[in-house]
């Protein structure tokens, strides 16, 4: 699950236009007194969902390109618990530690979202310069001072999400055209901007101070690739086959990565299929869900989440842990293993709405299936040929979504 909060969606700020005091547009905005603000997120509630949705872990915005944090932080007031903002006034100001302890009291791993650049800052958007693109707006060779000041601020910060909250499994950062010159390609030159600026943030210093606290801290420096990328992101998409590498596919439950009224959703069918189909080609779902400026999550959302925790109630045995197995997606159905290989599954993936029948061709011999939801009123024949099986499967009851069948 990641969850991002972005305070600057919800109206927390006012002043769009360029402020002459302090030389930022809409990333130096004032701070409004916004009534939601002064209000407590519901920390405890959204755990407790992502539990019962099933999920294993979590991965919260804590800073995005923006600059705003969402948590304390002696490097900046730009943040929830900055003096100028209503919700240091809360009993508890710092929203990251309220995350890590909601979701670390779930039994659930905890990640941070980081934005490497960072655009509030005056030594990476100096106010002195226009800002063309979303990079860094002077010429680092010309002020390398300037650059210096912006990477010990960054590590810094590190230093205080990584210190500060405990055991921390997962720091995910993002933002890919801040990246030493060896990991420019001809894919990622273009993210450079006008000026091809290298924004080398020096990641083997950073990682070592990340994981000074957690030796086995996880890094995900997206995009750039090397040894600070565990694994990777592909972003709203999922891959067609197999990936040589880890990887786990980051997808909205609607639209928007942000809190947006009104979002379109993704039906509880769509999210589980994804779901099954990433999971067959050896990758992890990171669903987002974006709470509204009261720490809500949207009704819809936990409506699904709710839907996807009943279904995986029943057939979690076929998606927690396993492996791919061959030949991983075929039509309608993913296979998934065991990780010792022993038990094998064809999940079926069934077209929105309720049936009461199923007919899938298997593309090898088996002796008989087993559905793992339990059903008592069903009807399950077996027709074997030279190389494959036709399963036919009739219920009295409904099918819906997926259903999982054990190959014996």
């Amino acid at each position: 699950m990641i969850v991002k909060h972005n305070i600057q969606n919800h109206s927390a700020f006012t002043g769009k236009e360029k402020d002459a005091e302090t030389g930022y547009g809409y990333f130096g905005a004032r701070y409004m007194d916004h009534e939601l603000m002064t209000m407590w997120l519901s920390v405890d509630q959204m755990a407790a969902a992502a539990k019962r949705a099933g999920m294993k872990y979590v991965v919260f915005t804590t800073k995005h390109h923006d600059g705003f944090c969402m948590f304390r932080s002696a490097e900046t007031d730009y943040s929830v618990a900055g003096r100028e903002c209503p919700y240091s006034r809360t009993v508890q100001p710092d929203i990251t530690k309220a995350i890590v302890d909601a979701f670390r009291a779930q039994g659930m791993w905890t990640g941070l979202y980081f934005s490497k650049p960072d655009w509030h800052h005056k030594d990476y958007w100096a106010p002195e310069w226009a800002t063309p693109d979303r990079n860094v707006n002077y010429d680092i060779a010309d002020h390398p001072e300037r650059w210096e000041r912006f990477k010990q601020f960054t590590h810094n910060q590190i230093r205080e999400l990584t210190h500060n909250y405990g055991d921390i499994d997962i720091l995910w950062l993002d933002g890919g055209w801040v990246r030493p010159e060896w990991s420019v390609n001809e894919e990622t030159e273009p993210w450079l901007g006008c000026y091809r600026r290298i924004q080398d943030i020096d990641m083997p210093r950073l990682a070592s101070i990340a994981r000074e606290n957690n030796p086995d801290l996880i890094i995900v420096d997206r995009s750039v690739g090397g040894r600070y990328e565990n694994y990777r992101t592909p972003e709203k998409q999922v891959p067609d086959t197999l990936l040589p590498y880890p990887w786990e596919t980051c997808m909205t439950m609607g639209d928007s990565w942000s809190y947006v009224p009104n979002d379109h959703y993704k039906s509880t069918n769509q999210l589980i299929h994804m779901l099954c189909d990433i999971v067959a080609k050896g990758g992890n779902l990171l669903l987002n869900v974006g709470p509204d400026a009261e720490g809500r999550l949207p009704k819809e959302a936990l409506q699904r989440m709710e839907e996807i925790g009943q279904w995986l109630e029943l057939n979690g045995v076929a998606i927690y842990g396993t492996r791919p197995l061959y030949p991983y997606s075929q039509g309608n159905v993913r296979y998934t293993q065991s990780k010792d290989g022993k038990h094998r599954y064809a999940i079926c993936l069934l077209e929105e709405g309720q049936h009461h029948s199923l007919t899938v061709e298997l593309p090898f011999v088996v002796k008989k299936v087993r559905p793992l939801a339990p059903n008592a009123k069903r009807k399950i024949t077996c027709k074997t040929g030279k190389n494959s099986t036709v399963v036919s499967i009739t219920a009295a009851g409904t099918l819906q979504h997926a259903v999982v069948l054990e190959l014996l």
